[in-house]
Protein backbone atom coordinates (compact mmCIF):
# COMPACT_ATOMS: atom_id res chain seq x y z
CA UNK A 1 0.00 0.00 0.00
CA UNK A 2 3.06 2.31 0.51
CA UNK A 3 4.16 2.17 -2.55
CA UNK A 4 0.83 2.16 -4.34
CA UNK A 5 1.01 6.23 -2.58
CA UNK A 6 4.43 6.98 -3.51
CA UNK A 7 3.59 5.66 -7.20
CA UNK A 8 0.45 7.86 -6.80
CA UNK A 9 1.56 10.85 -5.41
CA UNK A 10 5.23 11.29 -7.04
CA UNK A 11 2.94 12.18 -10.69
CA UNK A 12 1.30 14.97 -9.15
CA UNK A 13 4.22 16.32 -7.27
CA UNK A 14 6.54 16.50 -10.72
CA UNK A 15 3.01 17.96 -12.17
CA UNK A 16 2.61 20.88 -9.68
CA UNK A 17 7.20 21.46 -9.05
CA UNK A 18 6.42 22.33 -13.06
CA UNK A 19 3.75 24.28 -13.07
CA UNK A 20 5.14 26.33 -10.42
CA UNK A 21 8.37 27.42 -12.06
CA UNK A 22 6.60 27.47 -15.78
CA UNK A 23 4.38 30.20 -13.99
CA UNK A 24 7.47 32.43 -13.02
CA UNK A 25 7.99 33.90 -16.13
CA UNK A 26 6.06 36.82 -16.98
CA UNK A 27 4.81 36.93 -20.67
CA UNK A 28 2.59 40.14 -20.15
CA UNK A 29 3.34 41.95 -23.46
CA UNK A 30 5.12 45.34 -23.88
CA UNK A 31 2.52 48.34 -25.18
CA UNK A 32 2.56 51.65 -26.11
CA UNK A 33 -1.03 53.11 -26.82
CA UNK A 34 -1.15 56.60 -27.78
CA UNK A 35 -4.47 58.20 -27.95
CA UNK A 36 -4.38 61.50 -30.54
CA UNK A 37 -7.07 64.48 -29.65
CA UNK A 38 -7.63 67.76 -31.54
CA UNK A 39 -6.94 70.86 -29.75
CA UNK A 40 -10.57 70.69 -29.25
CA UNK A 41 -9.92 67.22 -27.76
CA UNK A 42 -11.70 64.98 -30.54
CA UNK A 43 -9.84 61.93 -30.98
CA UNK A 44 -8.30 61.82 -34.40
CA UNK A 45 -8.37 58.95 -37.11
CA UNK A 46 -5.40 58.26 -39.46
CA UNK A 47 -3.23 60.32 -37.63
CA UNK A 48 0.52 59.60 -38.47
CA UNK A 49 2.61 58.76 -34.97
CA UNK A 50 6.01 58.01 -35.45
CA UNK A 51 7.79 56.72 -32.49
CA UNK A 52 12.06 56.94 -32.09
CA UNK A 53 14.29 55.57 -29.28
CA UNK A 54 16.16 58.35 -27.24
CA UNK A 55 19.38 57.01 -27.54
CA UNK A 56 20.57 59.96 -25.48
CA UNK A 57 19.01 58.90 -22.53
CA UNK A 58 19.74 57.86 -19.38
CA UNK A 59 20.16 55.23 -19.36
CA UNK A 60 21.09 54.46 -23.22
CA UNK A 61 18.02 53.73 -25.05
CA UNK A 62 19.13 50.95 -28.33
CA UNK A 63 18.35 52.93 -31.93
CA UNK A 64 14.38 52.01 -32.93
CA UNK A 65 11.87 54.06 -35.09
CA UNK A 66 8.15 52.72 -35.95
CA UNK A 67 5.61 54.53 -37.61
CA UNK A 68 1.44 53.55 -37.44
CA UNK A 69 -1.65 55.45 -38.07
CA UNK A 70 -4.52 55.67 -35.89
CA UNK A 71 -7.33 53.88 -35.92
CA UNK A 72 -11.13 54.19 -36.46
CA UNK A 73 -10.99 55.14 -32.31
CA UNK A 74 -8.02 57.36 -32.32
CA UNK A 75 -5.23 55.48 -30.95
CA UNK A 76 -2.42 53.29 -32.24
CA UNK A 77 -0.81 50.60 -30.22
CA UNK A 78 2.90 49.68 -30.41
CA UNK A 79 3.84 46.24 -29.94
CA UNK A 80 7.35 46.88 -28.27
CA UNK A 81 8.11 43.00 -27.62
CA UNK A 82 10.79 43.07 -30.89
CA UNK A 83 12.66 46.15 -29.53
CA UNK A 84 12.76 44.17 -26.00
CA UNK A 85 14.18 40.99 -27.87
CA UNK A 86 16.67 43.09 -29.77
CA UNK A 87 17.44 44.96 -26.96
CA UNK A 88 18.82 41.74 -24.87
CA UNK A 89 16.86 40.75 -21.53
CA UNK A 90 19.25 43.33 -19.25
CA UNK A 91 17.01 45.91 -20.70
CA UNK A 92 13.92 46.94 -19.16
CA UNK A 93 13.12 50.00 -19.62
CA UNK A 94 13.24 52.24 -23.39
CA UNK A 95 12.68 56.58 -23.39
CA UNK A 96 11.03 57.81 -26.43
CA UNK A 97 10.17 61.15 -28.09
CA UNK A 98 6.97 60.22 -29.91
CA UNK A 99 5.56 62.93 -33.32
CA UNK A 100 2.15 62.71 -34.20
CA UNK A 101 0.64 64.83 -37.62
CA UNK A 102 -2.77 65.16 -39.17
CA UNK A 103 -2.56 67.23 -42.22
CA UNK A 104 -1.14 70.51 -40.89
CA UNK A 105 -1.05 69.80 -37.03
CA UNK A 106 1.32 68.32 -35.12
CA UNK A 107 2.55 67.51 -31.64
CA UNK A 108 4.56 65.16 -29.74
CA UNK A 109 5.21 63.83 -26.69
CA UNK A 110 7.97 61.84 -24.54
CA UNK A 111 7.25 58.73 -23.00
CA UNK A 112 9.22 55.50 -20.45
CA UNK A 113 8.27 52.24 -22.14
CA UNK A 114 8.32 49.44 -19.67
CA UNK A 115 9.07 45.99 -20.35
CA UNK A 116 5.92 43.99 -19.64
CA UNK A 117 4.05 46.88 -18.96
CA UNK A 118 1.84 48.82 -21.11
CA UNK A 119 2.38 52.35 -21.39
CA UNK A 120 -0.23 54.99 -22.14
CA UNK A 121 0.15 58.52 -23.86
CA UNK A 122 -2.05 61.28 -24.75
CA UNK A 123 -0.86 63.51 -27.73
CA UNK A 124 -2.68 66.82 -29.05
CA UNK A 125 -2.44 68.26 -31.96
CA UNK A 126 -2.19 71.89 -32.41
CA UNK A 127 -2.23 74.62 -35.22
Amino acid sequence: MRNFKRFILLPFSLVAVVSFFSGCENTDPSIVKIFVRSSSNALVSGAKVVIIADVNSNPPTMAYVDTLFTNSSGFVTFDMDDFYTKAGSATTTGYFDIIAQKDTKSGSAYIRSRKHITTVETIFLMN
